[in-house]
């Protein structure tokens, strides 16, 4: 019996369109946010130092929401983690707002910005593993386009927040409509999603009992800990043109700083288009190639970037890095999650793994930059993308999956 026979082909498209949804959500309610710091900032009357403090509480939560996530998943399933987490999220938005902006107190911010992290962390692994149980139930690649819907989220959030910025729509409005979109939103859509178990008993083979302890012994399977590095290798990549890329145009290549922020987005356009278009060449050629071209393309952008003193050829770069950029963690959750029995709790780890980046790189980066400039520090990209790239291998479908069809 196949997964067609359990799923009529409309399900599974109505939970792939759910999926697309969710994802869009968690990237526009982060940026409504970020995209808000520097009013939080204002409000506050925080310095640099305040800010990366009350934004640590983000990097927390979502660190307890990643560790905790295979265990509530193996409770309750994906979709009401997802459910949960699209509820709990929006209120620690609210709750951070008010902190901010009403009661002008950085604990109360702090305390929702933990929300905000716990939730995402959960929700980021639930839906990453429901997407993976579509993959499997379609029979196709889709996971680089569930992202590429996250980048689109993070675009429309920072369109709406920057409109907001502009008609000067205090915080507590603007995200408290941001969270209760959402919240109407995930009603709609999460109850499309089916349970993340698809696959018939007959088809499965005969697994360890779903423990605490199994869960955790993931942490020793060396596959999940190269597919960890190639996932902290890219998301490095990824987030360190974030959070360095505008500022690197600007005091690298002197250029202005609307141009920094027009490069900014060139990179994000270039790596959503890959992640759109990455679908097919991941179902022609398979994992490992279109790894090793990502991780050449984003090596080689850098080096141009880092190397060349002519604006529009550090452009090219850019665009380059993008393309290469968009594809290493989508796949690498894929890959994480090839043995649904185990998805969970790989995915989880793989997750938590890419996620150090996320944390570690910002700080490194800056520190590197304060002593060798900010193009140079971005070297440190260009050993981990080297990496990733090495470790392709470790990405390879199972035996028995079509590729090049």
């Amino acid at each position: 019996m196949t997964n067609s026979v359990l799923h009529s082909r409309a399900q599974l498209s109505a939970w792939r369109n759910s999926l697309f949804v969710v994802f869009a959500l968690c990237g526009a309610g982060l940026a409504s946010w970020a995209a808000r710091v520097p009013a939080v900032a204002a409000s506050l009357d925080l310095t640099s130092a305040d800010v990366g403090l009350l934004l640590f509480g983000i990097a927390a939560g979502s660190i307890v929401g990643l560790l905790l996530s295979s265990h509530l998943i193996a409770m309750f399933g994906a979709r009401n983690v997802i459910r949960f987490a699209l509820v709990i999220g929006p209120v620690g938005l609210v709750v951070a707002a008010v902190g901010a902006s009403v009661v002008t107190s950085f604990g109360v911010a702090f305390t929702g910005l933990a929300i905000v992290g716990a939730a995402l962390g959960a929700c980021d692994v639930s839906m990453n593993v429901s997407g993976a149980a579509n993959e499997r139930a379609i029979g196709r690649n889709i996971m680089p386009i569930y992202h590429a819907f996250f980048s689109i989220g993070t675009i429309v959030g920072a369109g709406l927040a920057a409109i907001a910025e502009h008609f000067e729509i205090p915080l507590e409005y603007h995200l408290g409509a941001i969270g209760a979109l959402t919240v109407l939103a995930s009603i709609v859509v999460v109850r499309f999603l089916l349970p993340e178990t698809v696959i018939e008993p007959e088809e499965a083979e005969p697994g360890p009992a779903d423990t605490w302890r199994t869960r955790l012994s993931i942490w020793r399977d060396p596959r999940t800990i190269f597919i960890g590095l190639i996932v902290l290798g890219m998301a490095f990549t990824e987030g360190s043109a974030n959070d360095w890329l505008a500022y690197a145009m600007v005091e690298g290549h002197n250029t202005d700083k609307p141009t920094g922020a027009l490069v900014f987005g060139v990179f994000v356009t270039a790596m959503t288009i890959g992640r759109l278009g990455g679908v097919r060449l991941l179902d022609r050629f398979g994992r490992v190639p279109v790894l090793r071209v990502s991780a050449a393309l984003a090596f080689t952008g850098l080096l141009v970037l880092i190397f060349v003193p002519i604006v529009w050829l550090a452009v090219v770069g850019v665009v380059l890095w993008g393309l290469g950029a968009a594809l290493g963690f989508p796949v690498g959750m894929s890959a994480a999650a090839d043995d649904p029995r185990t998805a969970a709790a790989r995915v989880s780890a793989v997750a938590t793994i890419g996620y150090v980046a996320f944390l570690v790189g910002p700080p490194v980066i800056g520190f590197l930059g304060e002593h060798v400039g900010i193009l140079n520090a971005l070297l440190l990209v260009l050993v981990l993308v080297a990496l990733a790239g090495a470790l392709s291998q470790s990405a390879r479908e199972p035996r028995g999956t079509k590729v090049g069809s």
